[in-house]
């Protein structure tokens, strides 16, 4: 896999990181194949998860994000689940997922996924040791579950450095749109680096199986790291080719119209006519 260096974040330390422009038109090329992967699921009522897991930093958004971009999100779906309620903590580990696995036709994209309980859960004390080797022995039987029902499940995991991951970090301190992501268990991870390697090696040495396998992608450099898993996501998929319908797109039969409005409701104004921001027309903020 290539490697980045410089202004280009996902670059890493050594070798020239990918032009932009070039990353833009692989990509691109990508999701047209994944365009068509999705209407061969639609076309055979397949059914496609994808589980995202990693370090913090390590890319997994942008990685769900350049999939899901260009689909129908009626068929694609991103499952980012918040921290148990109180009675899920009380259910079967795995019930909560199963709510959101794919019916045919669809796409599930896991940011982060049950693998929680082997990952952060288990480094941060958030189970008991007990949970945690329960776990272990459940995921691969539910898994085949899903497997021996025809669910095509895909399982990545996005590796990082711990400098790049340090650069990332200090990144989305810095950037006000980006802040959301860190939290205060993000900044306890950056103090057990080791003991996730620990956890995860653990997790993929129980985990691993051949009816569910993990893959491993390099994501220091994020760029090269989401062509590399969509191209290995597409190349390892049955042949998706369905004919594409062709539809037919006749002339108006007179000149087309303009959006006009007769009552009282009329559009705001575009912003090329005011000023951005608070201003002439603006409603006041609210204060106290």
């Amino acid at each position: 896999m290539g490697k980045g260096k410089g202004k280009d974040r996902g670059g890493e330390r050594g070798a020239a990181s990918l032009d932009r422009k070039v990353y833009e038109e692989r990509l691109e090329a990508l999701q047209i194949e994944l365009n068509a992967m999705a209407r061969w699921l639609q076309h055979t009522g397949r059914r496609l998860a994808i589980v995202f897991e990693g370090r913090d930093t390590a890319g997994k958004g942008g990685a769900i994000a350049a999939i899901a971009h260009r689909l129908n999100p009626r068929m694609c779906r991103v499952v980012a689940l918040a921290k148990p309620s109180e009675r899920e903590s009380t259910q079967w580990y795995f019930q909560r997922y199963v709510a959101h696995l794919p019916a045919a036709g669809e796409i599930v994209l896991f940011d982060r996924s049950w693998y929680n309980r082997a990952g952060v859960e288990k480094v941060m004390g958030f189970c008991t040791e007990a949970q945690y080797e329960a776990f272990l022995k459940q995921a691969p039987a539910f898994e085949k579950l899903l497997v021996d029902d025809g669910v095509l499940l895909f399982k990545y995991w996005l590796t990082v450095d711990q400098a790049r991951q340090e650069e990332r970090f200090a990144e989305r301190l810095a950037d006000p749109l980006k802040r959301w992501k860190l939290s205060p268990i993000d900044l306890k991870a950056r103090e057990a680096y080791a003991e996730y390697g620990r956890a995860r090696d653990a997790m993929l040495d129980a985990t691993h199986t051949k009816r569910a396998p993990w893959t491993l992608v390099d994501f220091n450099d994020q760029r090269r790291g989401r062509l590399t898993l969509i191209r290995h996501l597409l190349d390892h998929l049955p042949d998706t080719k369905v004919a594409e319908e062709q539809l037919q797109f006749p002339p108006l039969k007179g000149a087309p119209l303009k959006e006009r409005f007769t009552g009282p409701l009329k559009p705001v104004r575009s912003v090329r006519d005011q000023r951005l921001g608070p201003g002439r027309g603006a409603p006041p903020r609210a204060t106290g």
